[in-house]
């Protein structure tokens, strides 16, 4: 039997991940930034290759919003939630499609990709901090040089 306070854990949780995808697509950069506990471990590897990233909450904000912030909109969909509270940690793991615009005269304007998200997070005494995010790319349709582009606009 679900306790109360698993059952409120539970919610926590699946709201502090939808919070990831929902303050970056409105561009709220001060609230995604409280999402994030001190030290997060990003994994990105699927989509880019390479290694996962130690990161803190403010160097993902500042590189999420140079990319991010360069496409005319984002629509991040994270569900299926699944939550495993054990303790002070967590493990959500959930399906997400993420559609990205950019006005492209070269090409088509839409890029859209799904797949699978494993969040760990820790309690805090905010509440719950995301602490790792490992995301699975499966799937995508439409232009992905759309987010070179947008990459090398937030550079600039």
């Amino acid at each position: 039997m679900i306790t109360m306070s698993t059952v409120e854990d539970r919610l926590a949780v699946v709201e502090t991940c939808t919070r990831m995808a929902w303050h970056a697509d409105q561009r709220e950069w001060d609230l995604l930034a409280g999402i994030f506990a001190d030290s997060v471990t990003l994994d990105y590897t699927s989509l880019n290759g390479g290694e996962p990233a130690e990161l803190s909450p403010e160097q993902i904000v500042a590189g999420w919003s140079a990319t991010l912030g360069s496409f005319d909109a984002t629509q991040h969909l994270i569900t299926n939630h699944l939550v495993d509270v054990d303790g002070d940690t967590a493990v959500c793991t959930a399906s997400f499609q993420a559609t990205h615009r950019l006005a492209n005269p070269l090409g088509a304007p839409l890029w859209t990709l799904g797949g699978t998200y494993r969040f760990d997070l820790v309690r805090t005494g905010s509440g719950w901090r995301i602490s790792g995010v490992v995301m699975t790319a499966t799937w995508a349709d439409g232009n992905k040089d759309l987010l070179s582009l947008a990459a090398a606009a937030g550079s600039q």
